[in-house]
């Protein structure tokens, strides 16, 4: 064999090893980073869990989560055990302390309601508006009908009014969860998350007005300034303005003369007598 040749060969097989070498080194080296990454064990789910459940051992597991950790996840079971489930949670889902409600405040609806907020009950009827088919974390908008303060107005008649927008629904009913096949239970009653000062506005508005319930797209937020609607714009009925008195033929009427009326008594009797003004004339 050429000399030349097999010098050529040699180089080229010191070459090729010296790169698989490299390659070699560098792969396990990733592989290795990769095996000795840290994992963090935390408390998941160990089933499916409705909101309002209270939490106990049974309802948790831990599993291990590599890189970074989500935002206030639990890792010890004594911090959720006890606790009410503020949004469902899934099997093997990592917990969270948003997920949770506070130690103390036990499970049910109460759990559900933010700090500064308040759950209020509307009552409504099975046909008119949307009872039915409101379910938890919905949004509606309510509207009061009825009569306003002050004289019975026969040419406007009643009036309906949005007295609240975008509202969120906690509840429907008694029971805050939704059917087996996840559809909205048939109820007369459903508990909105109000401000203190909604809360307010909203009983009165129940005892003295009928309620009925809107629903609107929970992406669309906003809320404007809505004038309402009387009955007699529905009819199309107008306000006929009084008619000013004039004379006949057209020609303007005189004003009358102001009388004086003076009374006499003598003795026993008594008389009137009247008298003209006549300052105009003068």
């Amino acid at each position: 064999m050429n000399r030349r040749l097999l010098t050529i060969l040699t180089i080229a097989f010191l070459v090729a090893g010296a790169c698989s070498l490299l390659v070699y080194r560098m792969v396990g080296t990733r592989v290795t980073s990769a095996q000795k990454q840290t994992t963090v064990r935390v408390v998941a789910a160990s089933s499916d869990t409705k909101l309002g459940t209270v939490l106990t051992s049974s309802d948790l597991t831990t599993i291990e989560i590599a890189g970074t950790l989500p935002k206030g996840a639990i890792l010890k079971p004594t911090d959720a055990i006890g606790r009410g489930v503020v949004t469902d949670l899934y099997q093997g889902e990592p917990i969270l302390e948003s997920r949770l409600a506070m130690f103390g405040s036990g499970g049910g609806l109460a759990a559900t309601i933010r700090k500064g907020m308040r759950a209020c009950a509307v009552k409504v009827d099975e046909v008119v508006g949307v009872a039915g088919f409101v379910t938890p974390g919905m949004r509606v908008d309510v509207l009061v009908t009825g009569d306003p303060p002050g004289p019975p107005d026969p040419l406007v008649g009643p009036q309906v009014r949005t007295l609240l927008q975008n509202i969120e629904v906690l509840s429907a009913g008694t029971d805050i969860q939704k059917d087996a096949e996840g559809k909205p239970q048939q109820v007369k009653v459903v508990n909105l998350l109000v401000t203190p000062e909604q809360a307010e506005v909203l009983s009165l508005a129940s005892n003295q007005t009928h309620i009925q319930l809107v629903l609107r797209n929970p992406l669309d937020t906003d809320t404007g300034k809505m004038p309402g609607t009387a009955m007699s714009s529905i009819f199309g009925v107008t306000r006929v303005p009084p008619v000013k008195a004039v004379s006949l033929m057209g020609f303007p009427r005189k004003p009358a003369t102001p009388v004086f009326t003076v009374v006499v008594f003598n003795g026993a009797l008594r008389s009137e007598q009247k008298f003209e003004s006549h300052e105009e004339k003068q």
